[in-house]
């Protein structure tokens, strides 16, 4: 076989899924009831401290890097891959509420929410916003 016949390299060192989150997707995965779908982290300009995490069920786009991870397909975008490399995603339901916690490396400060984060490239006179939860 070619490298031309040979399907898209699966990446495996961008984003990590816990048990539990592992759990959640594919619950809300089995839910959908639609095998083309996966879960799309991305990261988005916002949040209180300059770029916030996204997540949504969806199809592969082209461009993405496509992780999967027992089963689980997780689709991340090349302009977040920067952002989401050596991220650890954990899904936590606790007295406080349920809902999915991002570990990542590349924060070098993070809102008390979890939502939002900044890196140690961005520029240290972005604007502090509200928090998404209202924090």
């Amino acid at each position: 076989m070619s490298d031309s016949q040979l399907s898209p390299v699966t990446e495996t060192s961008i984003v990590t899924l816990t048990g539990a989150a592992t759990t959640r997707v594919r619950d809300l995965l089995q839910q959908e009831n639609d095998p083309a779908l996966g879960l799309r982290m991305f990261v988005a300009d916002g949040g209180c401290s300059g770029l916030q995490y996204g997540m949504t069920l969806d199809e592969e786009q082209e461009g993405d890097a496509v992780i999967v991870q027992e089963g689980v397909k997780i689709l991340v975008d090349a302009m977040s891959v920067g952002y989401l490399t050596g991220s650890d995603i954990d899904y936590v339901d606790s007295l406080m509420g349920a809902g999915f916690v991002v570990n990542n490396p590349n924060a070098v400060s993070a809102c008390g929410c979890g939502q939002s984060f900044k890196t140690a490239t961005q520029s240290d006179d972005s604007q502090a916003r509200s928090c998404a939860s209202g924090h």
